[in-house]
């Protein structure tokens, strides 16, 4: 199976915003670090630096890549891609959906 799982309010307490400041949830990674080695994909995805940009014309969330990666290897996540460029909504209409809150009870 392969999951596709959100970083900021879903593995991590992020201020809005600042994500050199996020906090991880050890015990959701845990969970997650546990589907992977049942031998699932994960792959996180995230909308970090959506709508910013450098004064050199490269998107920030291009920018946050390296922050991101780094933060997940530190924290001890399992995964196989990181993606980031997710749009940012308020909401996700999907069938195959699950809320974060819900999945990780």
């Amino acid at each position: 199976m392969i999951y596709v799982v959100d970083i900021d309010g879903t593995i991590c307490d992020t201020p809005v915003g600042q994500y050199e400041k996020s906090e991880p949830m050890m015990d959701r990674i845990e969970k997650l670090n546990k589907i992977y080695d049942e031998g699932n994909s994960i792959i996180f995805y995230t909308a970090r630096g959506m709508g910013r940009f450098k004064g050199d014309g490269i998107k920030a969330h291009e920018a946050f890549y390296d922050l991101t990666y780094n933060q997940l290897k530190s924290w001890g996540c399992k995964f196989d891609k990181l993606h980031m460029g997710k749009f940012h909504a308020t909401y996700f209409i999907d069938d195959k959906g699950i809320n974060s809150e819900d999945f990780f009870a």
